[in-house]
């Protein structure tokens, strides 16, 4: 049964490549169309993918945790 809930605490890790994937091509067509942007578009980018992969890092010691409980 841990086994189980580490394999869902794991799904986190599927939405945050999801959305670093989206976020990554949103900020390419940013820059595309305002080139003079470029560095706060940069800014909010690195920011925005640090938090999302706090949120993958999360899951993953949440996932060992459960599996080393068993």
């Amino acid at each position: 049964m841990t086994a189980l809930a580490a394999g869902i605490a794991m799904l986190a890790g599927l939405g945050v490549g999801i959305g670093i994937g989206i976020a990554t091509a949103k900020a390419a067509e940013s820059v595309g169309r305002q080139p003079e942007a470029y560095g706060r578009i940069l800014l909010l980018f690195f920011i925005g993918a640090a938090l999302a992969e706090a949120v993958a890092i999360y899951s993953f010691v949440i996932a060992i945790l459960l599996v080393l409980k068993a």
